[in-house]
């Protein structure tokens, strides 16, 4: 028995348009029918047309209803290969995470831009926590980092828990990310993934809205701000993102010195310079935080064993050092002079006079700091000085005694009659010695005061120790120093 099947075709009309020989005007149109698909491969009407075809006004158009006249019977669409969503507008998850299918270099598949809805393959962490900032792989764990909150998620495997609470892992069948584990400790990294750097099995980063910068490691979060710079941390990342400024806090490994290095960048940021920045290390060996870099890069990381840090445009390496290195405490090409800051508090509770500043190292170093309030527009005068004494003693919370200029041992040197002096630190038995000038004004029931009387007075004392710009020191060359102790000379002033 024989049966008819209607089966449901797509299929168009295509309608021509040709101007003839002896048209008046390029606008005649003249259907011709749909007599099939023109000869032209590119769709166009055929070039041997019939001649005096204008063939830059010919045309062909794609029509679905037949002769495209209005209302005319249309040609089914037939079954759709295609479903429409009831809300096709796009949503923006920042607390969960989605995979794609596999990619295998070897065997050529490639399913990397394949996300099927049929599958579960998404993965979603508390949205209290805030958005998902970082994702970094390490090993079999997935290490998922949101503002207010750090977490693993198991890789490929999941954790069953026995009744005592004890968890193992175990291989799932077509698990990706597995079971979420949050990190004790409520810290995440804010706003600032790019503060994140890694080295061995720990991992860097901050949290601005905690004022803390952390360290995760086999032990857990770790505050490593907490570490003599709670103060500092408080005034320098509480800044970010205030009065509709975005900071950043770029942070790397520096391989080559084996530090955490941390530059804290915004217009709000508190320094005593006139910078927009703070660039500091973090040094596990000591527990603390060693130096301050008078360099701001754009960003910074470590490559083989060299560490670098693009600025302008332009890649730097740094820890450079030609034969006579002239390059030390150069950074971008500008050279800055280094220094150390001292706290001498020996017996604190008793008012003490400090007679000298001592140190054991090679010839370079000056006790001053630059002159906060100088000038470039007028000359260099002792009233409009370029540096200035940098050897304060407390003498309570109000008042401060302060100290002239200690110049360093080639600087501080001058000839008079035939005889050499030295206006700062000079040499005896390979130890630099130099005795303190006071500097500060009269207070209220003061007899002796200034350059009047010896060293300056105080219950502790801070002293900045600077490298000069001109000493060369042999055997070292360029602007190279050493400093191995610095120390004072005091006698007992009252209790």
């Amino acid at each position: 028995m024989a049966a008819v099947v209607e089966v449901k075709y797509f299929n168009s009309f295509l309608l021509k348009k040709t101007i003839p020989t002896g048209a008046t005007s390029t606008t005649d149109p003249i259907w011709m029918g749909s007599t099939g698909v023109p000869s032209g491969s590119n769709g166009s009407y055929p070039v041997t047309a019939v001649g005096g075809t204008d063939q830059a006004n010919s045309w062909v158009v794609e029509e679905a209803r037949i002769r495209g006249g209005f209302n005319n019977t249309n040609v089914s669409y037939g079954a759709k290969a295609y479903l429409v969503e009831d809300e096709p507008n796009a949503s923006n998850r920042i607390n969960s995470m989605i995979y794609s299918g596999i990619f295998n270099s070897r065997t050529g598949v490639n399913n990397t831009n394949v996300f099927s809805v049929g599958e579960d393959i998404t993965r979603s962490v508390d949205p209290a926590n805030g958005s998902i900032q970082k994702l970094y792989a390490e090993d079999t764990n997935l290490i998922i980092f949101q503002e207010n909150k750090v977490s693993r998620a198991l890789i490929d495997k999941d954790a069953i828990y026995s009744a005592e609470g004890q968890g193992s892992a175990v291989s799932t069948l077509n698990l990706v990310i597995g079971q979420i584990v949050p990190y004790a400790g409520n810290f995440g990294i804010s706003k600032n993934p790019e503060s994140f750097a890694v080295y061995g099995y720990r991992k860097y980063f901050t949290d601005k809205n905690r004022n803390s910068v952390l360290r995760l490691s086999q032990d857990g979060i770790t505050e490593i701000s907490n570490y003599g710079m709670i103060d500092y941390f408080r005034d320098t990342l509480g800044v970010l993102d205030t009065a509709g400024e975005k900071g950043k806090a770029i942070g790397a490994w520096d391989i080559y010195t084996k530090q955490y290095v941390l530059s804290v960048q915004g217009e709000n940021i508190p320094t005593v310079a006139a910078n927009s920045y703070q660039t500091l290390s973090f040094d596990e060996s000591v527990r603390g935080w060693t130096s301050f870099f008078t360099y701001d890069p754009e960003r910074i990381l470590s490559v083989q064993s060299k560490f670098y840090s693009v600025k302008s445009g332009k890649l730097w390496e740094h820890n450079y050092q030609t034969g006579n290195n002239d390059d030390r405490s150069t950074f971008y090409d500008t050279y800055s002079d280094s220094s150390v800051t001292f706290i001498f508090n020996p017996k604190p509770s008793m008012s003490k006079v400090f007679k000298t500043v001592n140190y054991e190292g090679s010839a370079g170093w000056e006790v001053s700091v630059p002159n906060p309030n100088y000038d470039p527009t007028q000359p260099i005068s002792p009233t409009n000085p370029v540096k200035i004494g940098a050897f304060n003693a407390a003498r309570s919370f109000e008042l401060n005694d302060t100290s002239n200029l200690v110049y360093s041992y080639e600087e501080g040197s001058y000839t008079q009659n035939g005889v050499q002096y030295y206006a700062g630190f000079y040499n005896k038995e390979g130890k630099y010695l130099a005795n303190l000038v006071n500097s500060s004004q009269a207070t209220q029931g003061e007899v002796v005061f200034g350059n009047s009387m010896t060293g300056v007075k105080g219950y502790y004392s801070t002293v900045t120790i600077r490298t000069d710009n001109s000493t060369q020191v042999a055997g070292l060359g360029g602007k190279a120093r050493e400093l191995f102790a610095v120390s004072s000379e005091y006698v007992e002033s009252a209790y």
